[in-house]
């Protein structure tokens, strides 16, 4: 069996196709366009195990021909950063939109299924209380999780439309090793360790479900081993802390204090608090998140730690304005 999986050169995706190949089950193809949050890096260990095509998920020709020797679909592939969306939308549309419509067809007209499309509890918007359930009505506040809700309807049209095997997952917020330097776990921490102070968005009360990467790549996982045809299924870590007490969690990690924090102006739109409810993903595929996030928290930042031969040139990279 190949496993196509789009965008496995990023931050959630290699650690998915590092897994899927340690079980040593499928044969998988990588594409992936490398953009700033993507290195080949990431897939170092199992490169020699797979199929790796530099291309772009909206090349209609390349993904029909990788798609004719596909047997089932991980859908990876997204521009992701919020912060980046509010200043330039395009990208965002292009890639999360017509770039899953561009790998849609062609899984539909080679029969190709199941098609786990991986999405973002950010397209609920924000919830003052309580958790979210898969059928909560979409309501994206930035232009980001707007392109995601978009392609998440389209993905289901798909199914109710043609009978693509379409399954979706959402997520809440990932952390751990790998994480492109301008997510706030890694952000902070790399900051941190080089002496440098930390923005933190208004006055922190900003409150998100934290989730392992592991933890994410085992519910993709049970997804797409077991999941139901035109379902959509919550991945989440039962980790939620606001902003500041993320932030004070990090200091301390650091051995750092909080003359360390500058507070900066709010995000626009910024989302209050997202909350999934992963009660479906429990009681049909057995899922729960493995990993304490203290313990969690301590290893990823042990990892950048001891990592900076990775990270360094990554934030080199977006001081120059080449990321």
């Amino acid at each position: 069996m190949n496993i196509l999986v789009t965008g496995a050169a990023g931050f959630i995706g290699s650690h998915y196709v590092r897994t899927l190949l340690a079980d040593g089950a499928a044969r998988v193809t990588v594409l992936d366009r490398l953009t700033y949050a993507g290195t080949l890096t990431n897939l170092e260990p199992v490169l020699a195990r797979l199929e790796f095509v530099v291309g772009d998920i909206c090349d209609a020709g390349l993904v029909d021909t990788l798609m004719a020797d596909a047997d089932q679909v991980v859908h990876f592939a997204a521009e992701s950063h919020v912060d980046r969306s509010i200043t330039g939308a395009a990208a965002f549309v292009r890639t999360n939109v017509l770039g899953t419509q561009t790998l849609l067809d062609a899984a539909l007209r080679h029969g190709v299924g199941p098609f786990v499309h991986v999405s973002t509890d950010e397209v609920y918007g924000s919830i003052a209380s309580g958790s979210w359930l898969e059928d909560h009505p979409l309501s994206p506040n930035s232009p980001y999780s707007a392109s995601k809700a978009s392609s998440d309807l389209l993905a289901l049209a798909y199914h109710r439309t043609h009978g693509l095997d379409v399954r979706i997952t959402r997520c809440s917020n990932n952390y751990g090793p790998n994480q492109f330097p301008e997510k706030v776990i890694p952000l902070f921490v790399t900051n941190l360790l080089d002496g440098h102070k930390v923005p933190l968005y208004g006055e922190g009360g900003n409150v998100r479900d934290w989730l392992h990467v592991a933890d994410h790549c085992q519910g993709i996982e049970l997804v797409r081993t077991g999941g139901r045809p035109g379902e959509v299924y919550h991945i989440g870590g039962g980790a939620e802390l606001s902003n500041k007490e993320l932030t004070g969690l990090l200091l301390e990690a650091c051995g750092a204090g909080w003359e360390m924090v500058e507070y900066v102006e709010d995000r626009k739109g910024h989302d209050l608090r997202y909350s999934v409810d992963w009660g479906k993903a429990r009681d049909e595929l057995g899922y729960r998140p493995r990993h304490d996030f203290a313990d969690g928290l301590a290893r990823t930042v042990a990892w950048y730690r001891d990592n900076r031969d990775w990270w360094e040139p990554l934030k080199r990279r977006i001081r120059q304005g080449r990321a």
